[in-house]
């Protein structure tokens, strides 16, 4: 059992906007979702390879998605320049 598919959009969502606004990127409602989806996604891959496993409720997938989005943007700026 997990979140869910609404779960993850909403938790998603709420990740990709917090990590908005913490790197002080302006990202509308779908790339804030995308964010934080594609974010909570790489970083359960990467600390699933490490052995460490996330609980699959809501708030310990909100702090791997915030993680995850925030790392994202990071390498995407550093992709930038």
């Amino acid at each position: 059992m997990g979140i869910g598919l609404i779960g993850a959009i909403i938790i998603g969502g709420l990740a990709g906007w917090i990590a908005s606004m913490i790197m002080k990127v302006d990202t509308g409602l779908i790339a804030n979702i995308g964010l934080g989806i594609v974010g909570a996604v790489v970083l359960n891959l990467i600390l699933g390879a490490l052995g460490i496993y996330a609980e699959k409720s809501w708030l310990p997938q909100l702090i791997v998605g915030l993680v995850g989005a925030c790392a994202l943007i990071a390498g995407w700026r550093a992709i930038k320049r």
